[in-house]
């Protein structure tokens, strides 16, 4: 199941607009930084086919990674 989806994800991959899915990708950062709602942008990224990895990590740069503490 693994390796189909590796295929599955590198064939979207290839046939998205490259160009698309970086715009869409630059307006989710553009509006994270400005602290608006993120809602429209992610739809945008997504509607391009921009990958779950891909829309994190954008949010990461701006807000950077959590990391829960650990109390005990």
């Amino acid at each position: 199941m693994e390796e189909s989806q590796k295929v599955r994800l590198a064939e979207v991959k290839r046939t998205r607009d490259g160009r698309a899915v970086t715009s869409a990708l630059h307006d989710l950062e553009v509006a994270a930084r400005a602290e608006q709602n993120l809602i429209e942008p992610i739809l945008s990224a997504v509607r391009v086919y921009a990958t779950e990895g891909e829309i994190v990590e954008t949010m990461r740069q701006v807000f950077g990674g959590y990391r829960e503490a650990a109390i005990y």
